[in-house]
């Protein structure tokens, strides 16, 4: 723990980023503010290497709370250099779920840098058991009314499912990569995507896909109905200076970075 806590005090906690294209024009319509940890003599720690560590103490509301301030700084910086803007997605732990202050924590942040609720998602993982429904539900009722977008992510992983779909105030539901993995040759898979999103569309939810690696699996997102995909194919994670132009041309190039 100790490690994470003069990480932070050492500002070696950075984010690349990862768009998100709607299937249709491949039109960017988000980004995914992706943890990583800047170790002096290594390379690039990932999020799974030290985020399970951090969930076994307050270090990981710490960490939440720094990625949803670098968040709003960093689209007012985008904003300061006139470029278009898109929603960007930070995931929260479900140890912030239970923080009181998370609600006062995200208004702060998004007024100290004059950021538009509606340009922040704040992603809820399906694979984190949340104690306190309750709790969560509330909070993310308000950020909601505030105007920040909620999304489950990893759906179809996680401890609750459909729990979790019926009880939290989410507009997006991000279905697992483990189910794009063979999308277009297994039939299970498919079966599950199209009930996943014709499940998300009649309770009036966006569908969003992870883990689109090939032109095939993107079309047969497309035949599904899928409205949102996100993955290699279309953009590999990046750091803010890079991720600028993506954001001026404001569209997918499939295979480009591979």
């Amino acid at each position: 723990m100790a490690g994470l806590a003069s990480a932070l005090r050492n500002d070696e906690f950075c984010f690349h980023y990862q768009g998100k294209f709607d299937t249709v024009q491949l039109r960017l319509v988000g980004l995914e503010a992706l943890l990583r940890w800047r170790q002096p003599g290594r390379g690039p720690g990932f999020p799974q290497e030290f985020v399970d560590l951090g969930e076994h103490s307050g270090t990981i509301v710490e960490l939440g709370n720094w990625g949803i301030a670098a968040a709003c700084a960093q689209l007012a910086q985008w904003r300061q250099a006139r470029l278009p803007l898109v929603p960007v997605a930070v995931n929260l732990s479900v140890r912030q779920l239970s923080d009181p202050r998370l609600f006062f924590t995200v208004l702060s942040c998004l007024r100290q840098h004059d950021v538009p609720p509606g340009l922040l998602e704040l992603e809820v993982t399906e694979s984190g058991q949340i104690v306190d429904m309750a709790q969560a539900c509330a909070v993310l009722a308000r950020l909601r009314a505030l105007g920040v977008r909620i999304a489950l992510d990893d759906y179809g992983t996680g401890y609750a499912g459909l729990h979790h779909l019926k009880m939290l105030p989410v507009h997006t539901v991000k279905i697992d990569r483990c189910f794009i993995a063979d999308i277009a040759s297994d039939g299970k898979d498919a079966v599950i995507v199209d009930s996943t999103i014709a499940l998300a569309r009649s309770l009036a939810l966006q569908v969003l896909a992870e883990g689109v690696e090939d032109g095939a699996q993107l079309a047969m997102l497309r035949s599904l109905g899928c409205q949102q995909v996100q993955g290699y194919y279309l953009h590999r994670p990046a750091p803010a200076d890079a991720v600028a132009a993506l954001l001026d041309g404001a569209h997918a190039s499939p295979d480009c970075n591979k």
